[in-house]
Order: C-alpha cells, then sequence, then structure tokens
C-alpha cells in the first residue's frame, strides 16, 4: 500500500543545510500498521509529512497503492490519505465549530449527506451529537483528539498517518485513544504508518516498525522483537532501555 524508496529530505542551503532525512526505504503492506520510533530530531515526523504531501522539497521516490506521487498531490489522494496531528488544540481551528471542522473535508470534496456524515463521524469517536456545535476549546484534549480523529475518518480514506497521536494527552487519556484507533483501524481495514517515540504505543499498535536515528533507517524489524527486548542493533537497544524508565545503572550504560 505504501512504498518509499531513498526518500531525502534537507531544509535550507549550503553549510547551514540540514540534512533531516537520508536515504529512507521501507513498505507497508495493506491494512498493516507500521510504527517509526526514534528520538526527537530523528526525521520520523518528517517522514509522515512527505507521505501526506505537506511537505514539498524532498527527492527520491514514493508510491501510494501502487501509483507514484510527486511532490504536489491531487485531490483524490486527500481523500484516499488522511493524517491525526500530534496536538490536537493546534490542529484545530480555534475559531471554528465541530460543525465547521468536519464540515468542510465533505464540502471540499463535494461528498452529499453532510449531516448524516458528520453524526456518523461523531458517534464513531464516542461523542454524542450535542458536540457538533461546540468550539475546541469547550472540549478536553482527549475530545479535541477525538474531534480531529472523526475529521480524518469522515471521509473515509484507506490510509491513516498518525503522529504521535496520544503524546500530547494525559496518561489516563492515553490508552482512550489508543483503543479507539484499533476499534476504527479494525472497522475500517485501514493502513495505518505511526509515528512515536513511546516504544509502549508502537508495541501496542504496531505490526512492524522502523527505528530512526540522526535521518536514516537503523533498523527495521516485527513489533514481537521490540516486546521480548531482543533488537539486534546497539542504538535500539538503548532506546528500549530509556524507555523503561530512569534508572542510574541503566543512564551509565548510556556514553
Amino acid at each position: 500500500m505504501i512504498e518509499v524508496d531513498l526518500l531525502d529530505v534537507r531544509f535550507g542551503r549550503g553549510p547551514k543545510a540540514v540534512h533531516a532525512v537520508r536515504g529512507v526505504s521501507f513498505k507497508v503492506a495493506k491494512r498493516e500498521t507500521f510504527g517509526i520510533v526514534g528520538e526527537s530530531g530523528s526525521g520520523k515526523s518528517t517522514v509522515l509529512r512527505v507521505l501526506s504531501g505537506l511537505l514539498h522539497g524532498w527527492t527520491g521516490q514514493v508510491a501510494i497503492d501502487g501509483k507514484p506521487q510527486g511532490r504536489k498531490r491531487a485531490k483524490a489522494f486527500h481523500k484516499l490519505v488522511q493524517m491525526v496531528f500530534q496536538d490536537p488544540f493546534a490542529s484545530l481551528h480555534p475559531r471554528h465549530t465541530v460543525d465547521r471542522l468536519l464540515s468542510e473535508p465533505i464540502a471540499i470534496h463535494g461528498l452529499g449527506n453532510a449531516d448524516g456524515r458528520i453524526a456518523r463521524a461523531l458517534d464513531e469517536v464516542g461523542l454524542g451529537r450535542e458536540f457538533r456545535f461546540r468550539y475546541p476549546h469547550q472540549l478536553s484534549g482527549g475530545q479535541r483528539q477525538r474531534i480531529a480523529i472523526a475529521r480524518a475518518l469522515i471521509l473515509e480514506p484507506r490510509i491513516l498517518l498518525l503522529d504521535e497521536p496520544t503524546s500530547a494527552l494525559d496518561v489516563s487519556i492515553q490508552a482512550e485513544i489508543l483503543n479507539l484507533l484499533m476499534r476504527v483501524r479494525a472497522e475500517h481495514g485501514l493502513t495505518c504508518v505511526l509515528v512515536s517515540h513511546n516504544l509502549a504505543v508502537v508495541a501496542h499498535l504496531c505490526d512492524r516498525l522502523a527505528v530512526m536515528n540522526a535521518g536514516t533507517v537503523v533498523e527495521e524489524m516485527p513489533v514481537d522483537r521490540l516486546r521480548t527486548g531482543t533488537p539486534r542493533e546497539p542504538y535500539t537497544r538503548q532506546l528500549l532501555r530509556a524507555s523503561q524508565g530512569y534508572d542510574r545503572k541503566v543512564v551509565e550504560t548510556f556514553g
């Protein structure tokens, strides 16, 4: 469903240019959930922005559902591929009601039965129809992220891109959103790419994952290897130890 080959991204020019992504290649099968993990600045979110069509300055090859993609995408592409961002308060327009937020993609793509689609989308993410005319500031963080997921699903995409979808939420709400994502993924038969620094989230949601460091993929593996704590590369083992919380003996092994 997704093929990326020798993806390269640079920001800026000359000696101050940042080589954010360096020759990244991977494939994601239909209905598979693929994770991309790494520390901040590793390039994982940049890869997701290339896939979504939000970033135009890249080289390499990207194919979605067997069709090569250019730097600018057609309208039909955005009906096929949708994205859920990290911070729902930043991704939802503060002066638009939930009704307008959900109506906009329907209008852009010329779809009918807007009322039915909005009601169905709100039900699907576990929010009643009384939320339809509220503003983002009247919602909790978890409710805002549910609206962001509803907006992504309302066009009935086949691919969902998830950029740290739970990291801006309270720990008590994270599990609810993860369970929601697992349910809609199964119900819609979605292909997903999840970017996260949280290895527990990746282990919970993903089938396979790629580990990125300094713009490159250092290891690709099935999630079972992550769960058993047996990654091949030293960097991945270090990332795994760091995710298990502060431990003085573990910290001393970093160097």
